[in-house]
């Protein structure tokens, strides 16, 4: 994570420590602050995900001084590997989990649930300097494709300025929920990509450096990376065949901005569950999550996806 973001987190941990504190006894009762709870919850997963469980994990560690909480990034498909090995209680994903990560789990007897704590807008930058506005689907799979050999931005078919500047390309590795989220919904299918670009694996912040640095920069991740860096980078708008449309916290609440926004997740074991600290950080994360959200750039659930998410942990455990 870096600094910045780092400040944020801490700002957001304090807000909500004061406002539990200001709560009173019954809000300790319901979230486990001032309890006995001791032990440790291991966290791994999606790095787009990991901000988010982070500040919620300092603000209950902040609540119960025994409990320790570790968040992992190893990316989505990685976290599912340690998860359904039973090496974690929870998953952090930022795409459903497969069906051959659910038959994994199976075997090995770790039953889960799917939460959604989250919404993104996988957003795509480029450098400032870079005159182009906004990119068609069709344009982005050009650039992106398995068989795709462009190198420079004036290649790109039916592009309306004229911008003669060498791509250089920054994404994440083949473990993360965004790269598989990204291929599927651009490219047609999960995992179909260039495979000459700049591999960053989970270190969002170097595709933030490579794009800043390079003029025909281009790359993506999660919404709150480009909200962290927005004063250095610019958002391309994607036209998913109703217009272009910019990423933000209403156009991928209202499905307005297609194919790119997408929920994020939790998945907490049933096992891990039985477990009185995981249980109270479920519990704690889903009465904290928009708070938290909106205070390091993520987008909010509404009400009734909350209750959805709600009433899924409950089911589990």
């Amino acid at each position: 994570m870096t600094s910045s973001k780092w400040l944020t987190v801490v700002a957001s941990v304090a807000v909500l420590a004061f406002g539990v504190a200001a709560c009173g006894d019954s809000d300790d009762e319901a979230t486990g602050s001032g309890s006995d709870l001791s032990g440790s919850i291991r966290i791994d997963g999606s790095s787009t995900v990991a901000p988010l469980t982070e500040a919620v994990a300092e603000q209950f560690e902040a609540e119960n001084s025994d409990v320790r909480v570790t968040v992992g990034t190893s990316g989505t498909g990685g976290g599912f590997e340690k998860f359904c090995a039973g090496e974690t209680d929870i998953s952090d994903a930022s795409r459903a989990i497969e069906p051959e990560e659910v038959a994994a789990c199976k075997e090995n007897g770790v039953v889960n649930e799917e939460v959604r704590v989250a919404s993104d807008a996988l957003t795509v930058v480029v450098n400032p300097e870079n005159p182009v506005n906004c990119l068609t689907v069709e344009q982005l799979g050009a650039v992106w494709g398995p068989d795709s050999e462009l190198s420079n931005w004036s290649q790109i078919p039916g592009l309306e300025e004229e911008f003669d500047e060498e791509l250089a390309l920054f994404g994440p590795g083949t473990d993360s929920g965004t790269f598989d989220y990204f291929t599927e919904e651009i490219n047609g299918e999960e995992g179909a990509s260039r495979k000459d670009y700049n591999n960053v694996g989970e270190n969002d912040n170097a595709t933030v450096t490579g794009v800043q640095g390079s003029p025909g920069g281009m790359g993506y991740f999660g919404f709150s990376f480009y909200q962290e860096n927005e004063g250095t980078l610019k958002a391309l708008e994607v036209d998913g065949g109703k217009g272009c449309v910019a990423p933000s916290s209403e156009t991928a609440q209202n499905d307005a901005y297609v194919p790119l926004s997408r929920p994020l997740f939790i998945y907490p074991s049933a096992d891990a569950l039985k477990k009185p600290e995981v249980k109270a950080f479920v519990d704690f994360y889903l009465d904290n999550a928009n708070a938290v959200a909106e205070s390091v750039g993520f987008i909010p659930l509404t009400d009734e996806q909350l209750q959805l998410s709600k009433g899924a942990a409950a089911k589990l455990g």
